[in-house]
Order: C-alpha cells, then sequence, then structure tokens
C-alpha cells in the first residue's frame, strides 16, 4: 500500500504537542504530529499522519535486518549488548566504545574503515575524558559506529568494496532500503532516499510509515521465519542491553528499563521518535517540527498512560514527565508539559 508524501516540517496542520511553563506562565510552544496505529491502521492521530518525515536514527533496526537475516549474528556469535550496538544511538562512553571495539574484531572489520566520521560523546563526562586527555573525538565515539560495523560486514558478504558501502546504489544498501521499505510498507515512490548525518542513506516516508513499521517490529505477524526471529532478536537484546542501546539517563534506557521486553523504543534527530508495544500491534510515531527532543519527552509519557500502557508514572520517567526548565542558579523556573487533548 502507497500513501501520500504530503506536506512538510512545517505542515500547517501540525498540532501543539508540547507547551514550556515559566513561572506559572506559557512562554513556547512545540509544534509537530503523533500518529499510533495498531494493526496497520490509524488508531489515533494529531497533526498530519501523512507529513513527510527524515525517520533519521529510529529505521536503525529495520537498516540491520538484512543482516540479521543472512545469519551473520549467528555466524559471528554476536552479543545481546553487541546486537543492541548494531542498532543504537550510542552515548560514546567507554563503555560503548569498547563494545564497538568488540564487534569490530568479531566481524574482523578494521577501525579504519569506519566511514561515519567523529564527533564529541553524547555523553558529558566523556566529552570531557577525551579533551583532558588531550585527545580528539575518533568515529568510534560516533553514535551510529556500531551501524556502520554492520554495514561494513554485510557490505563484504556481499561483495561490495569497503570504500563504498555507505552507497545507496550498492547491493548492500539495497537491501537495506527493501528492509526498510517492506517493515514501513512504503511504495517505492513514497521512500525518499536523503544523507544521514553520519554519511549512511536515511529515509524521508509518511509519519504514518514509521508508526507501522514499529507496530510490526514489537509485535511480528505475516512475516517471514527469519524476521521474525530477527525481529525478536533486536527487542531481546535492547531489552537486555538498554544502556549500550541508547545511554544512562536517557529516555530508551528509562523506557527499556521500566517496561523489559514490552516496549521498543527509538530516536532519531531532530525531533523523531517511534516506539512499537510488543504484542499489541501497536506502533507510535512522533516528528516535533523544530527538531527538539524536549519537545517529544512528556508526549511519549501521556501517550502511553492515554493508551493503559501504564497506570502510574514510575519514578525513572518522572523527569521525561514534565522535564524542568533550570535556571543559571540551578532552581527549577519551569518545565515542558504535554499539550495533546
Amino acid at each position: 500500500m502507497g500513501f501520500a508524501m504530503s506536506g512538510s516540517a512545517s505542515d500547517d496542520s501540525a498540532a501543539i504537542l508540547a507547551r514550556v511553563m515559566r513561572s506559572g506562565e506559557p512562554e513556547s510552544l512545540h509544534r509537530g504530529s503523533v500518529v499510533i496505529t495498531k494493526d496497520d491502521e490509524v488508531l489515533h492521530a494529531w497533526g498530519n499522519p501523512d507529513v513527510a518525515v527524515f525517520t533519521r536514527s529510529a529505521v536503525k533496526p529495520f537498516q540491520m535486518l538484512p543482516f540479521l537475516e543472512r545469519g551473520l549474528a549467528d555466524r559471528y556469535s554476536v552479543s545481546n549488548a553487541e546486537l543492541a550496538i548494531l542498532i543504537a544511538s550510542h552515548s560514546g562512553t567507554d563503555e560503548h566504545v569498547e563494545v564497538v571495539r568488540g564487534l569490530m574484531k568479531k566481524l574482523a572489520v578494521d577501525e579504519s574503515e569506519l566511514r561515519c566520521g567523529p564527533h564529541a560523546p553524547y555523553d558529558l563526562q566523556a566529552s570531557i575524558a577525551i579533551a583532558r586527555a588531550g585527545g580528539k573525538p575518533k568515529p568510534v565515539h560516533n553514535n551510529c559506529s556500531g551501524k556502520h560495523v554492520g554495514f561494513l560486514r554485510l557490505a563484504r558478504e556481499l561483495g561490495v568494496d569497503a570504500e563504498r558501502y555507505l552507497d545507496p546504489t550498492t547491493a548492500s544498501q539495497q537491501e537495506v532500503k527493501a528492509a526498510v521499505r517492506t517493515m514501513t510498507g512504503t511504495a517505492e515512490g513514497d521512500l525518499f532516499v536523503g544523507v544521514d548525518g553520519c554519511g549512511a542513506p536515511t529515509f524521508r516516508m509518511p509519519l504514518v510509515a514509521l508508526a507501522r513499521g514499529f507496530g510490526r517490529l514489537a509485535t511480528p505477524r505475516a512475516c517471514a521465519p527469519e524476521r521474525v526471529r530477527a525481529l525478536r532478536a533486536m527487542l531481546e537484546a535492547v531489552t537486555a542491553a538498554p544502556r549500550i542501546f541508547s545511554g544512562a539517563g536517557r529516555l530508551e534506557e528509562a523506557l527499556l528499563t521500566s517496561f523489559p521486553g514490552r516496549i521498543f523504543p527509538k530516536n532519531g534527530a531532530e525531533g523523531i521518535y517511534a516506539i512499537g508495544l510488543a504484542g499489541t500491534g501497536l506502533g507510535i510515531a512522533i516528528k516535533v517540527d523544530d527538531g527538539n527532543e524536549r519537545g517529544y519527552y512528556p508526549v511519549v509519557v501521556a501517550l502511553l498512560q492515554r493508551l493503559g500502557f501504564m497506570a502510574e508514572v514510575p519514578k525513572s520517567l518522572e523527569r521525561f514527565r514534565k522535564p524542568p526548565i533550570i535556571n543559571t542558579q540551578k532552581h527549577v523556573v519551569g518545565h515542558v508539559e504535554n499539550a495533546l487533548s
């Protein structure tokens, strides 16, 4: 089934998702779109569910399906932590780097082959430690480095030259694109291929397609046996290693540790968030138009409550329910709150 590629990041039909409050009064608004699907059908929507969005890192689990379905994780004895790093947007801590390098050793990938480029670790302390030691971030610190290791191994399996492993026209990236298409139910004309922040192909599609994909990710139905095994393995991996999949104190870690085995959350840059709820057929996709991730924090918590997924907000999610606004005196002077009715 295809979807009309309507709308843009500044679509006039966007809804108010979150409200920034200061000293008890509204200060700013985060607009965007939200869609919830159940068994591929739209259950709820705010804003424009068909708005075309770059899904960024949210589709990493779909991008790694060819690696898993070819049996490479079994062949190379990939652990849960290593599988989690393959689909992670990690924080670049020493722990993350150690897992990435261990995976590279198993898959016979050299660090010099990574073409993701360096950036400072998301983890502030890890970034400070590198600077204090007089060093510079390396590609292995890039939040996408695990995915690139997997891409390199897949390219080799298909006879693709390592220097071209990110080329969207190669056999390996064509398999990746096909996996993204089948998981999200997008027609060829509905899937625009762009370039992500790490240099890998990224995909622009209707927001509803991302929600449907995450519904299928967490609740595999009508899939080939090898795909069902791959999807279940990813859910098991992120449940077993939530800090590796994300980072300490981040929303994904909080959700996975609060609801082990029941939820598959994934962030993407520029205000993208997607969730699959295991065993329910439910998928959620969010796009904050201004790209600020704080705009989806309270929305995620509110949606999970709305769906009856949690009776009470666990302590680990309280700071995401109403993210505090803190001034330079370290006083709480406001918060961000959900604005969806």
